[in-house]
């Protein structure tokens, strides 16, 4: 199956959606470039899901609108847009086989017989369950059966995969699996996909850029990287895994800075933070290395993690 990026931007100029007086999401703004990963992160409730219907076409928007390579797309019908949709619960037909899920939407395009029996080997053969084709979904595992959702969606040759928590159904050890699978597909197709996931652990291993919504308002746009590492708020640091935020005066700045917190003094990279005055100090369990004589504290709560300890 050839690669199904054949656009250059996806833009989402200020895009909008109120269910009566309250609004769901408020005026996110950001281009995605044809080959990109994005992920829309946050709790339930934040808008991360709203935004994906938006661009579905499942639901109207109510302010700004949305454009692919310069031209509106938010005034087209859902089946017009040319995406591919992945759902949270599957959405298998249970009375039809893999095979047969799979070339539905293919068939409802009223693509052609045997170009419909190619595509469904290829997207079949791409998720690894071509010897699983004539079983139906009662039959698969959970892991088997978001499989046969994704085949679907690829099957579609679409210019965009939109993914609304995709592996929230399944247990810890099928999510890293299915994790590594969607990257796979994703750089395998040259697949544009839009992710939505209240995990941070997937939006920062599967993304390129990853968009933080919290009550529907952007708050901060940025790789993996910079979003784990220089939270632009503190909603974004707590959400990000800073378990322990402590107000603080700045001392001197550069790159590193010193912290005056309740008269013991600690020195952290600065993070754009100012050379002086009050600041709040975003601290990682992991980020805490004991020098010298070390302070007095007092050890409130100890949490096993496998790895190490919080």
């Amino acid at each position: 199956m050839p690669p199904t990026q054949h656009f250059r931007e996806l833009a989402l100029h200020k895009i909008s959606r109120s269910f009566g007086a309250h609004a769901a999401l408020r005026d996110l703004d950001i281009t995605i470039v044809g080959g990109e990963f994005v992920a829309l992160l946050g709790p339930s409730g934040c808008g991360k899901s709203t935004a994906l219907n938006c661009l579905a076409g499942l639901l109207p928007l109510t302010g700004g609108f949305i454009e692919q390579d310069g031209k509106r797309i938010d005034v087209l019908p859902p089946e017009r847009r040319g995406f591919g949709m992945v759902f949270q619960n599957y959405a298998l037909f249970p009375h039809m086989s893999v095979e047969r899920n799979v070339a539905f939407g293919l068939r409802m395009r009223k693509v052609s017989r045997p170009e419909t029996r190619k595509r469904v080997a290829q997207a079949l053969g791409l998720v690894q369950l071509g010897d699983q084709a004539k079983k139906f979904p009662g039959q698969l595992s959970g892991g088997q059966q978001q499989r046969v959702a994704i085949a679907r969606a690829v099957a579609l040759e679409p210019s965009v995969v939109l993914m609304d928590e995709p592996l929230s159904n399944l247990d810890a050890k099928l999510r890293i699996e299915m994790r590594g699978e969607i990257r796979r597909l994703h750089q395998t197709l040259g697949l544009t996909t839009v992710y939505v996931t209240h995990d941070q652990e997937e939006a920062l291993s599967l993304a390129d850029r990853i968009v933080v919504l919290r009550e529907g308002v952007v708050q901060q746009i940025g790789t993996p990287e910079e979003v784990y590492a220089a939270p632009a708020n503190q909603y974004v640091a707590s959400f990000m895994g800073f378990r322990t935020m402590l107000n603080a005066t700045a001392v001197g700045g550069g790159e590193v800075i010193t912290l005056d917190i309740a008269g013991t003094r600690l020195a952290g990279k600065s993070a754009g933070a100012p050379n002086t005055g009050p600041v709040i100090a975003a601290i990682r369990p992991d980020d805490v290395e004991v020098a010298g004589q070390g302070v007095d504290a007092v050890i409130e709560v100890v949490e096993y993690h496998g790895r190490k300890l919080a």
